[in-house]
């Protein structure tokens, strides 16, 4: 009877197509998750009377900080052996082309070489985040921690959007189970599997409507971290338990007392902790 309950998950990656141009789902979620959190944090700069040419560059600080830090966390921390022991993977890790044997560029759409970026670490994007907000405070002056606390009421609303992405590429997928609303994840193999994408997908939803309403209910806590910090703290808790439903991502992980995913939350979870307690000694 539980089987009959299984998701069969088949749908296309391809969202719609524009002429010749193809929009896939992935980039359509993360489209739409910086679009909510764009809109989200102007919304929140006006709330505080922060002056409206201040916000401007702040979306391009973000989207370069997130992509290259989720591109090079994949390839330093995944998949160092292919990326960084030659001249075609290092090629490969900072442009969205494919390079054959024979040297050859592969994947050609339109006369364009690009297939677009296969891999990109959460924890890798989160580091390039805040390295490119400390860039963008360095310019406009603002307070580091009022940018951190803004950008971290938004996060949900984005991070949920990537993980459907991520459901909707069959990727990140979680381990055989037999529990009732198991996904098979067709372009994979016929196994039923948690749905460990949308598991975050839900908990990132959550986290969200919990910043929102906080923020709402204590406005004066923006500006010492602690939004930040329960942020950081949440979203990498609850990451580090979800990995025990989820495959690893490469077999040297096999080898480890905690796979890659749990190790590398480990540090913003202290963080995290650290700037919820700092935030409290200053108010």
């Amino acid at each position: 009877m539980e089987q009959l309950l299984y998701i069969t998950w088949e749908p296309s990656m391809e969202a719609f197509h524009l002429g010749p141009m193809t929009i896939r789902w992935y980039g359509l979620c993360w489209l739409i998750g910086f679009a909510l959190a764009y809109f989200l944090v102007r919304h929140l700069y006006k709330e505080q009377k922060i002056k409206g040419e201040l916000f401007d560059p702040l979306f391009i600080y973000c989207f370069l900080g997130i992509l290259i830090g989720a591109r090079l966390g994949h390839c330093i921390f995944y998949q160092p052996d292919y990326f960084l022991t030659s001249i075609k993977g290092i090629t490969e890790m900072f442009l969205p082309i494919r390079i054959g044997n024979d040297g050859s560029w592969l994947g050609e759409t339109f006369g364009f070489f690009f297939i677009g970026y296969a891999g990109l670490a959460s924890h890798g994007g989160t580091l390039g985040l805040m390295i490119a907000l400390w860039l963008y405070v360095k310019k406009t002056k603002l307070s580091l921690w009022t940018v951190l606390d803004n950008i971290a009421i938004a996060t949900g609303s984005m991070a949920c959007c990537i993980r459907l992405g991520n459901l909707m590429n069959s990727e990140i997928i979680g381990k055989a189970t037999d529990v009732p609303w198991a996904f098979i994840f067709t372009k994979v193999d016929e196994m039923p599997r948690h749905p460990g994408q949308l598991y975050e997908a839900i908990a990132y939803a959550l986290l969200f409507f919990i910043m929102w309403a906080l923020h709402k209910k204590m406005p004066e806590r923006i500006g010492t971290g602690w939004y930040f910090g329960f942020c950081l703290a949440y979203i990498f808790t609850f990451r580090f338990f979800i990995e025990y439903t989820k495959e690893i991502q490469e077999a040297f992980e096999a080898s480890l007392p905690l796979d890659m995913g749990q190790i590398l939350s480990i540090p913003f979870i202290i963080l995290g902790v650290y700037c919820m307690i700092n935030a409290k000694k200053k108010a």
